[in-house]
């Protein structure tokens, strides 16, 4: 008698029987083809890596070469453009050595000399300028409040004093400077490096504020070219409040056409320079600045 349950186990068997070897045989293939394939991505990563390698030493000679040419050009754009003139550098909050040697070299690169550096103390302490300041029209900075318009006219002061010198800068430089190399006065040029502000109390921002612009204009006053400068990656950003004060700036001076860009600028070429969304462009045109004889 024909047993159903029988044949269809039979057929189940030798249907495991087959799956078991098609799994088998594609293991096997699957290995092979896993070694081909495995193989055949090492050589084309070894090939990719080797044409990279030749690119980017490739980008390294064409960099190189490209440095030593833009070191060229912005010796001759800026050779003897500030020819014996005396450039001061002044830090509005905290000082930056690393600003300090890239003004320096700048204007000692286009023949001229940074002949003072001064940092302002901020927040400024009224009560210490008053004291300082005693017997002269600025004592009254130390009442509270302080007469309207004192500390802007006290600013104008200081800035025309850091151009072209002045007794009341020396009395109440102890107060007002936190440091402070050469000597005031005789200046043609000056640089200005500004700290963000944000972070002040609302009332010694509003002093301080009041202070700079006032130094500012006295500089202008004096007949200082005057330039407000930081790092390209300086944030936030002060080259809007430079131009607020009606004063040129460079936003990018850690890098070359960014002292190229300083030294026209000291020279005679206004404008907003640089990189950042608030540049006129990356450089002045050379033609514009007047270099001495």
């Amino acid at each position: 008698m024909f047993d159903y349950r029988y044949h269809a186990q039979s057929l189940a068997a030798v249907l495991i029987a087959l799956a078991l070897g098609v799994l088998i045989g594609i293991a096997i293939g699957d290995s092979n083809l896993v070694s081909s394939a495995q193989n055949g991505l090492v050589s084309t990563l070894r090939s990719n890596l080797e044409s990279s390698r030749e690119q980017v030493a490739k980008l390294k000679s064409e960099r190189a070469l490209e440095s030593t040419f833009q070191t060229g050009l912005y010796e001759l754009a800026v050779h003897d453009l500030l020819s014996t003139r005396k450039v001061g550098l002044v830090f509005l909050g905290g000082s930056s050595e690393r600003v300090d040697t890239l003004v320096r070299d700048t204007v000692t690169q286009a023949g001229g000399e940074l002949s003072s550096v001064t940092a302002i103390a901020e927040p400024l302490v009224l009560a210490k300028l008053g004291s300082a300041a005693t017997g002269t029209r600025y004592q009254a900075l130390s009442q509270i409040p302080e007469p309207p318009g004192l500390i802007k006219e006290f600013g104008i002061r200081m800035g025309h004093q850091l151009v072209k010198g002045g007794r009341l800068l020396t009395r109440v430089a102890s107060s007002l400077l936190s440091s402070s190399n050469g000597q005031f006065g005789e200046l043609e040029g000056l640089v200005v490096a500004r700290q963000d502000t944000s972070g002040m109390p609302p009332e010694q921002a509003k002093v301080t504020g009041e202070f700079e612009s006032g130094l500012i204009i006295g500089a202008k006053a004096a007949g200082a070219a005057t330039v407000g400068v930081e790092l390209s990656n300086t944030e936030p950003s002060q080259v809007p409040w430079y131009k607020a004060q009606g004063i040129s700036s460079v936003d990018d001076l850690d890098k070359v056409v960014g002292n190229a860009a300083l030294a026209l600028a000291l020279a005679g070429s206004p404008g907003s320079w640089g990189i950042k969304s608030t540049a006129d462009a990356p450089l002045p045109r050379a033609t514009s600045a007047t270099a001495r004889p």
